[in-house]
């Protein structure tokens, strides 16, 4: 009861709402995005262009932009389009490439906060932003909205392209020979990823993007075999573990990104035990 008090009294702060919220949305949208980028092998596609993400916003306060979602956003979509690209036409491909993009954006933003940061907490700062510690908490009305519209939009692209991008998925080949066009919806795909990545930022941090993308697709395929039915009960316990996750930080005084990870870890393993006992 003390709890539940607790919780009702922190409801009243705006902030609390607005983390929830953005949790919420987040959550839905790695989800939909995660079981594809599982099933096409892509799942650390999100550690990548995380550390993008960070490398852009490490640039983005060095030239003190009042709003570095803005520029953060269309750097990490850019990258995620040029590694779709190197995928299939340069020498370095796959988790080469990959691997070169992550730890050269990590380092280059790592090394501009040190070299150029006027803060004198420097080590928080990097924390913070690697872990997502505390930006869920303080989230402004601009991000809020921000997150709205482009998680709407995701949604919304999701169920008007789903036949195209299950085809996709699965089987480009056969998409291709049926007239799909599959390198605009890879494309798609990527620069979706890309969005969502640099919102999640603010829930878990760069570090821990992939485990939102990637553990509640996999618990979803431990107990479901049908593309539709990993999609939609994806969805629902990435919300219930992001929503829980923000909730237990709160009351605990935790991390939020390191307990929505260790969550959805959490959840994981039960499906894992009930999809061994049911195989």
């Amino acid at each position: 009861m003390e709890q539940l008090a607790k919780l009702q009294n922190y409801m009243n702060y705006p902030f609390v709402r607005y983390a929830l919220l953005v949790g919420v949305l987040i959550a839905l949208c790695s989800s939909l995005l995660g079981v594809i980028l599982v099933l096409r092998r892509f799942s650390y596609i999100g550690d990548g262009l995380s550390h993008v993400a960070f490398g852009a916003m490490a640039v983005g306060t060095l030239f003190k932009l009042t709003n570095d979602t803005l520029f953060i956003m269309p750097v990490t979509v850019i990258a995620a389009i040029l590694l779709l690209k190197s995928d299939r036409n340069s020498k370095v491909r796959g988790d080469a490439a990959l691997a070169m993009l992550s730890v050269g954006a990590l380092a280059i933003g790592y090394l501009v906060m040190n070299v150029f940061s006027t803060s004198a907490n420097i080590s928080g700062d990097v924390c913070t932003t690697l872990f997502g510690s505390t930006s869920i908490l303080t989230l402004s009305h601009d991000e809020v909205m921000l997150c709205i519209i482009m998680s709407a939009i995701t949604v919304i692209v999701f169920v008007i392209f789903y036949n195209r991008i299950f085809a996709v998925t699965f089987d480009e080949s056969y998409a291709k020979a049926t007239g799909i066009n599959a390198d605009f919806y890879q494309t798609l795909i990527a620069v979706i990823t890309a969005v969502i990545i640099v919102l999640a930022m603010n829930l878990v941090g760069s570090l821990l993007i992939t485990a939102l993308l990637v553990f509640p697709a996999l618990s979803a395929m431990r107990v479901f075999d049908s593309f539709k039915g990993v999609i939609i009960y994806a969805a629902v316990i990435s919300v219930v573990g992001a929503a829980a996750g923000i909730i237990i930080s709160i009351l605990a005084s935790t991390p939020v990104g390191a307990t929505i990870v260790i969550l959805d870890m959490v959840i994981f393993a039960v499906h894992n035990v009930i999809g061994k006992a049911g195989s």
